[in-house]
């Protein structure tokens, strides 16, 4: 009876010889490292091409240069139109310097200009408002003296 794992051999070995040798399998590709010493000019030799050169300029994808800060200077100025304005400048110099457009700190000088212009017309009107109250108020106690007064408002106002 033979065994289906092991058939038997046509012709058995002779007695007191070698079993054959196992087949000879090839070894593992080598894989190369990079030389301990090698000068950086000499590339090591491997079976795949090198990677093509990177294209000159800037690559297509890459950021625009102030365009955060154009970003940022946008929404600073509806807050603060000073520092919007200021920012908003710089972002345009960063990014015409780099030879790009910046329309988000175009917009945020535009804002920044015109809630400043805003800003000073009405600081101005709440100043000549306090200015003409405090005149109205002095010129109230120089006609009744010092002391407490009430008006005709129901409104207490005390000279000294």
């Amino acid at each position: 009876m033979t065994d289906p794992q092991n058939p038997a051999d046509p012709a058995p070995p002779a007695s007191g010889s070698v079993p054959p040798a196992p087949p000879a399998y090839d070894a593992p590709p080598a894989y190369d490292a990079p030389p301990a010493a090698a000068p950086a000019a000499a590339p090591a030799a491997s079976g795949y091409p090198t990677a093509p050169p990177p294209a000159y300029g800037a690559p297509e994808n890459a950021p625009v240069p102030g365009k955060t800060l154009g970003i940022v200077a946008f929404i600073v100025s509806f807050f603060a139109s000073l520092i919007g304005l200021i920012l908003g400048i710089v972002a345009l110099v960063q990014s015409k310097k780099a030879g790009h457009k910046n329309g988000w700190a175009l917009a945020a000088i535009i804002l920044g200009s015109v809630f400043l212009v805003i800003t000073i017309i009405v600081v101005i009107a709440l100043v000549s408002i306090a200015a003409a109250g405090a005149a109205q108020i002095a010129e109230f106690c120089a006609q009744v003296g010092s002391g407490t007064h009430t008006t005709t408002s129901g409104l207490t106002i005390t000279c000294p």
